[in-house]
């Protein structure tokens, strides 16, 4: 399985910019455990920036543990029962992280 790193480093190909016209938001990614570590992604004006570290005010705030993100990122892991079984939880826009899904393809 590829390292979140790896995951993140591989995000922007995954990008489908059609969903993304009108998104002005930035999704950070508290992610626990081994090769843990903190993330964001800026998604403004058909665009996505991803950045290693943490971002003020973000639009909403994913915490979940690395091993489930990369999981849930190679379809292992289902993302709505993911959520349902308390192993993500979204401090924020709800909305957006839903929406963030469309924008990668999970």
């Amino acid at each position: 399985m590829p390292t979140v790193s790896e995951i993140f480093q591989a995000m922007p190909q995954r990008f489908d910019p059609s969903q993304a016209a009108d998104m002005d938001a930035t999704i950070q990614f508290d992610l626990s455990g081994e090769d843990g570590g903190n993330w964001y992604v800026v998604i403004k004006d058909g665009a996505a920036k991803f950045e290693k570290g943490t971002f003020e005010k973000a639009t909403a705030t994913i915490h979940m543990t690395a091993e489930d993100f990369a999981a849930m990122t190679s379809g292992e892991l289902n993302a709505v029962n993911a959520f349902m079984m308390g192993k993500v939880k979204v401090e924020g826009d709800l909305n957006t992280v839903m929406k963030f899904q469309s924008l990668f393809g999970m």
